[in-house]
């Protein structure tokens, strides 16, 4: 199964400590070159930073052949999309919404940071609370009721 990922699913699951789950979820994990350049912005948290810089062997990083502009789309997401098509990806990882409709309008199948952490949990790779607890202490984000919703559905 292959999925490539936008900056922001990675961004966050770098600060929840639960990126690691994404090769037992999806197998091959791929992100293009300027997905990397974002995650190695100055602004981007130390961590982050520090993790895009020795990336983990399971991590393939590819730039899209081609690229169909989108004046509504960051170039992170408008690469992964493109190359998400290019490798007739599985699943597509995206938080922003225009992005998701984007995606989503194109034939691919669209799952966000919220998604990811609940299939490793659901998985038993991570515990459920403990991540969500973390996300809520970084920028993400999301209507509380939606994780009040996931972890709901969880017990």
């Amino acid at each position: 199964m292959i999925v490539v990922s936008d900056t922001s699913p990675l961004n966050y699951l770098v600060l929840v400590n639960a990126v690691h789950v994404l090769p037992a979820l999806f197998e091959q994990v791929y992100v293009p070159d300027c997905v990397v350049t974002e995650l190695n912005h100055a602004a981007a948290p130390e961590a982050v930073r520090a993790w895009i810089a020795s990336p983990p062997e399971w991590l393939h990083i590819r730039a899209p052949a081609h690229v169909q502009p989108d004046p509504k789309l960051q170039p992170g997401e408008l690469h992964a999309i493109s190359l998400a098509e290019e490798l007739r990806a599985d699943h597509i990882l995206v938080d922003e919404w225009e992005a998701r409709q984007a995606a989503t309008s194109r034939g691919l199948h669209v799952v966000g940071t919220l998604g990811v952490i609940r299939q490793a949990a659901h998985r038993g790779l991570i515990d459920l609370k403990e991540a969500l607890a973390r996300l809520l202490e970084t920028t993400f984000r999301v209507d509380r009721n939606l994780i009040d919703q996931v972890l709901r559905e969880a017990t």
